[in-house]
Parts: structure tokens; sequence; C-alpha cells
């Protein structure tokens, strides 16, 4: 069996600088690190994983646990994450919740059962108290896609507020005056955050703004809000749709072109998140755009520092700016 000596020696390195290598190579200069990879190569020499947890004390991975996997922003905020944690040779243990207070509970208790580094999360509310009871007890936390008021927590968010006044008013620059929100539970602070932001823009522009709350951000409860409104008068569906996610938007315009309504001359529609599936749709979708890999890097970059600065560390809430990407299901509202 090929030990970590036997490699030491082949790379003319210390035992210590090889578990440097394994164990925290940004601490090893990349020269070394390449002699030390090409002498693991030339021997076969495979890391026992187990012991070097069981040294480490910690297992290596990290947590995260976000509202749903399936969604597509959540999936390019994890391979943000992926990237972090990979180029430290550091597994990614992927949870999703649901939305549900019960199963992060148990997620998070799952993995500090794991001994994981530090856990990345989008918890149900704000910082719940599973989250922070695991930060309480030692483990770095880091929250992703949420802001929070706590100054003990490291954070990630985008300025939610800010993004639903750019959908709204993207959508009264063109002429419409009768809006809805589409998005829910309103329990969920993006919603209630972008649903501000449109708020504050059809206040000051007199324009009205109806709130048609869905029980989840979902394609399919798009559809169902998309038949409703398409069985209503004319004169009394809204002009235009803000939506709280693109699946919400793409599951309105899938079903209101369904029931004969032209996007956007019958009723224009905006979405949030700019998944790549909003530029695919049957037509183009205009959504607010959040830097869904860069959330996940800039996160699990943070939950890094904590991991290996412990007493150092400042934690820090970062905040980036969405953008508003028009396509073409938000064209000028029809003359009237």
């Amino acid at each position: 069996m090929i030990r970590i000596a036997d490699v030491a020696a082949r790379a003319g390195v210390s035992v210590g600088t090889v578990s440097n290598v394994l164990n925290r190579p940004h601490a090893v200069a990349p020269a070394t690190r390449q002699r030390v990879h090409a002498a693991i190569t030339q021997l076969g020499y495979v890391p026992n994983e187990a012991a070097r947890s069981l040294a480490a004390g910690r297992r290596r991975a990290i947590g995260l646990i976000v509202p749903d996997v399936t969604n597509p922003f959540f999936a390019d905020v994890t391979r943000g994450a992926e990237q972090v944690a990979d180029q430290r040779d550091v597994v990614v243990m992927l949870y999703s919740s649901g939305e549900s207070g019960e199963r992060e509970a148990r997620y998070v208790d799952r993995l500090e059962s794991q001994r994981v580094q530090g856990v990345l999360a989008s918890p149900v509310q704000e910082a719940g108290p599973a989250v922070t009871g695991l930060a309480g007890r030692g483990t770095p936390v880091t929250l992703v896609d949420r802001g929070s008021a706590r100054r003990d927590l490291c954070c990630v968010s985008v300025d939610d507020h800010a993004g639903g006044r750019l959908a709204a008013e993207h959508l009264v620059a063109t002429g419409h005056r009768r809006l809805a929100y589409l998005g829910g539970p309103l329990s969920v602070p993006q919603v209630t955050a972008r649903l501000a932001g449109a708020r504050e823009v059809c206040g000051a522009a007199g324009a009205t703004l109806e709130v048609i709350e869905t029980e989840a951000m979902s394609v399919v409860a798009g559809r169902r809000a998309g038949a409703a409104l398409a069985g209503r008068p004319a004169v009394d569906r809204p002009d235009a749709v803000f939506c709280a996610n693109d699946l919400l938007a793409l599951g309105l315009l899938q079903t209101v072109s369904r029931h004969g309504l032209r996007v956007p001359a019958d009723l224009a529609i905006v979405g949030y998140d700019d998944i790549d599936y909003a530029a695919a749709a049957a037509v183009p979708l205009t959504s607010v755009r959040q830097p869904r890999a860069e959330l996940g890097r800039a996160a699990a970059e943070l939950l890094f520092e904590e991991i290996d600065t412990p007493g150092q560390h400042r934690h820090r809430q970062v905040v980036f700016q969405p953008e508003l990407v028009v396509r073409q299901s938000s064209g000028p509202a029809p003359a009237t």
C-alpha cells in the first residue's frame, strides 16, 4: 500500500506539505501542489478519506440547504458553490427543504451529525432557530439568497426591493397601468420584498397593483393563475403581470397563450431570476436577472473564510444589485 510518506519522498517535500496539499491546498504554492499531485498520480496513491476526516475532526464536506433543488435558479447557485468547494477538494452535500421548516431542521441536524465543516443555507425564514442554533454551537453558517439583520452570520443576497422596482418601472414606462403581482407564499421574504418595490413604483405612478398569491413558486402555480386570468373578462384583467420568479412567468405564459391571449399585446409579462429557459421561451421572457452562480460562489468563499480563520473572521452582509433584461414578453400597452 502506497503511504503518504512515499508521496512525500517522490515529490521531495515533507509529509506535512503533502498533508497540506490534500487538506489545505490554498496554503501551498502552486508549483509545489503540482509536484505533489504528479507524485500522487505516478504512485497511484489514494487518500484514506475516513482517516483524513478523523484526523481533522471534521468531514471534508460542507452542507447546502435550498428550498427547491429542481428550480434552475438554485441549480445555478449550487453550481457556483461547488466551483469554490471543488478548488478545496471539499464535497457539497445538497438538501432540498421544500420550504418546510421541519425538513430544514431535520437536515440541519443531519449535517451537524455528519460533522461537516460548515453549512450554506437558504432558510425558510430569514434565519430560523435550526440554522442559528447550528451557528451558535460552533459550525460556521452562511446564508445564501437571504438577507439578515443579524450581525453574527454572513449572508449573500440580492436587493429584491430594487428588483421589484425595476420590473414595475419598466411596465409603467411602457404604458401599463393595471398591473398584477403573481407570487407566494407571501411569507417568503423575497416575495414580499419584490412586491414592496413594485408597490412603491405603482403608487407613485398612479397605477393599480393587484396581488395574486400562489401556494408555490412553480410552473404549475403559474399555469393555474394563467387559467384564472384567461377566464376573466378583458376589462377585469390586468394588462401586465410581474411574476416573483421565472417559473411562475413561464407557466403563466404557456397557459394564457393557449387560451388565445397575445403576449404582450393582451398581457405583458415580466419574470424574475433570468434562468436559461427565460430567453428560450416561445415568447422570450423579460426578466429581472440575479447573479445566480455568483451568489453561490460568494457565499462559499465567505463560509470557507470563516472555516479557515475562525478567530479573525469578520461577518459580512453582501448584497448584489439586480438587472432588468428586456425581451419580447413586455412590449408597450395597446393604444386605447
